[in-house]
């Protein structure tokens, strides 16, 4: 059976997501106005009910400028240098501009911040350094003995995290829900699947230089959003993951996500468009596909979302 022309397999990713029509070839390059996507051939954008702007591919991203999201606050012109040292390193167009720093975000108050710190929420030294030094074989062991929170109670199986483990993307979501907790890989279901499809929107496919974990990794009972010190608990192996993948962007997935890299509450719609850091590597702050399922509105946004993380990493080499 012969394949599908790519340029239709993206336009039925892009439906999937509420966003087509988006393309429509032409036979030789245009001119770039900001808005415009390539993705293998050079391509025109459509105009779109939803307001979402088109994307770069990776083989061609810098042959077009971007436009961020109106209101926007525009990238950086350069992101982390190396796998090896992370640390963002001067462009070839002069000083990198600095990045949003979470401090410079407002703050959204977290009911669940009243009342006393639980003891999770201030790790063990010992604990964090040893889970510091581990391999990954070790680690995923570690992950799926761990009685650090309550959460283990009600478990079927903790959920590590899949993908390739020298990406360069590492995209991290709240925690695992049902269908995640039984077959014990992340974002697995409805959830999922758009997942994959805003992935191959931008084209790029779960397990070929993408990671993906979660900031819990066990089951929230009934898929409540996880706890602040649940969040705590799990962070040294969130870190650990990011130490061995080395990944040059982080995408941070919803609003737990965001806290657990950011290290602060934040409001996503004051995080869009602006370029963190975590440990020297630039995040994306975004809508999780759970949340987009329920607000399908919100999926022209996410998708300008993936085209500013684009453009971060082509900025990075």
């Amino acid at each position: 059976m012969t394949a599908p022309h790519p340029s239709r397999r993206r336009e039925a990713v892009l439906r999937e997501m509420g966003l087509g029509p988006i393309w429509r070839l032409r036979a030789r390059a245009v001119e770039a106005s900001g808005a415009e996507c390539v993705a293998g051939e050079v391509a025109e954008a459509a105009p779109m009910e939803t307001g979402a702007i088109p994307c770069l591919a990776r083989n061609e991203v810098r042959r077009m400028p971007f436009s961020p999201p109106p209101g926007a606050v525009r990238a950086p012109a350069s992101a982390t240098a190396s796998r090896s040292n992370p640390a963002p390193q001067p462009g070839p167009r002069g000083a990198e501009p600095a990045r949003t720093r979470a401090a410079d975000v407002p703050p959204v108050p977290d009911p669940r911040s009243r009342g006393a710190a639980t003891a999770s929420e201030a790790p063990d030294a010992a604990r964090v350094a040893r889970i510091a030094t581990l391999e990954w074989d070790a680690l995923e062991a570690e992950i799926g003995d761990c009685k650090a929170c309550a959460l283990c109670e009600r478990r079927k199986q903790a959920v590590p995290g899949v993908g390739d483990r020298r990406a360069r993307w590492m995209l991290v979501g709240e925690g695992p829900g049902a269908e995640e907790d039984q077959r014990g890989e992340p974002f697995v279901g409805q959830a999922g699947r758009l997942l994959d499809n805003m992935l191959a929107a931008i084209g790029l496919k779960r397990g070929e230089d993408v990671y993906i974990a979660n900031a819990v990794k066990c089951r929230p009972p009934h898929n409540r959003t996880p706890e602040r010190g649940e969040i705590a608990a799990c962070l040294p192996y969130l870190e650990r993951q990011i130490a061995l993948v080395q990944p040059r962007l982080l995408i941070a997935l919803g609003r737990p996500a965001a806290q657990a890299l950011l290290a602060r509450e934040i409001a996503i719609s004051a995080a869009r468009g602006r370029a963190f850091e975590h440990a020297g590597i630039p995040v994306v702050v975004t809508y999780h596909p759970a949340y987009l399922l329920r607000n399908p509105q919100d999926k022209a946004k996410a998708w300008e979302d993936l085209c500013f993380a684009r453009r971060l990493m082509a900025d990075a080499g």
